[in-house]
């Protein structure tokens, strides 16, 4: 049997079933994000953007997953324009310029692995 690890501060608890989006909340122009899995090997992060918010373009060295769980959101990839929705996803690819746009209240589940 081994030990259970215990998790980091903010992350969701190991061998317990939640509803990944009811881990951030909306919040009136703003943009809420919490890490709820941090290895060295990668993140998990989910975030929930009110209607209009942005991220400005930028890169990351390595690959990302972008999983849309509720809404609608505008993400450019290497200048792009993607429309996804819930029950969507898109991959941003290491090194290639990307940024988004909240079409309406939208949250994300972004998982980035380091490797």
């Amino acid at each position: 049997m081994s030990a259970q690890r215990t998790p980091n501060k903010g992350e969701m608890p190991a061998a317990d079933v939640l509803r990944i989006a009811d881990l951030v909340s909306y919040s009136d122009e703003s943009v809420v994000s919490r890490t709820v899995i941090k290895r060295a090997t990668g993140t998990v992060t989910i975030f929930a953007f009110d209607e209009g918010q942005e991220l400005s373009e930028h890169t990351a060295a390595f690959d990302a997953l972008a999983q849309i769980l509720d809404g609608e959101a505008e993400i450019m990839v290497a200048g792009k324009p993607l429309r996804a929705r819930q029950g969507e996803s898109v991959l941003l690819p290491a090194n290639q310029p990307h940024g988004l746009k909240a079409l309406t209240r939208f949250k994300m589940l972004l998982t980035m692995i380091r490797s």
